[in-house]
């Protein structure tokens, strides 16, 4: 008997701190980056709560770190303006459906004689560009 009521107790117990730590929910996950910095003196408290996410939009030199998606701040996510369908050029700018952005231009891979199936890939002289490739007929 006093081993079932010791285990409904740890069970409780253990389910009251699972519930009590709820996660931080985020709406971007994918833009942040942990900030680091020392903790040397810090109290318990202020160790727990001082480590935070931020934002490229507070701080833009977190998209041009080490891992980051892209240099720049595009609505609080970090970026490539050359490369990013969303942001093509600059920040907000959309390629259509058919296109994608080669070096900041939006541009239509099947017929774009310049980036001819794929960026920088150029059909010759007089040659054009018929489904993604050159000289096709």
């Amino acid at each position: 008997m006093i081993k079932k009521i010791l285990i409904t107790l740890i069970i409780l117990m253990a389910l009251t701190i699972n519930l009590s730590a709820t996660p931080i929910e985020l709406d971007d996950e994918e833009d942040l980056v942990p900030t680091s910095g020392s903790l040397r003196g810090a109290s318990r408290f202020l160790a727990q709560h001082s480590r935070g996410l931020v934002k490229c939009n507070k701080n833009p030199r977190l998209c041009r770190a080490k891992g980051s998606p892209g240099p720049d701040c595009c609505k609080k996510k970090c970026v490539n303006v050359k490369t990013d369908k969303q942001n093509c050029g600059l920040c907000g700018k959309k390629c259509k459906h058919q296109e994608i952005c080669c070096k900041g231009k939006c541009v239509n891979l099947m017929t774009d004689k310049r980036n001819c199936g794929g960026c920088n890939n150029r059909c010759k002289r007089g040659n054009s560009c018929v489904l993604g490739m050159c000289s096709y007929a």
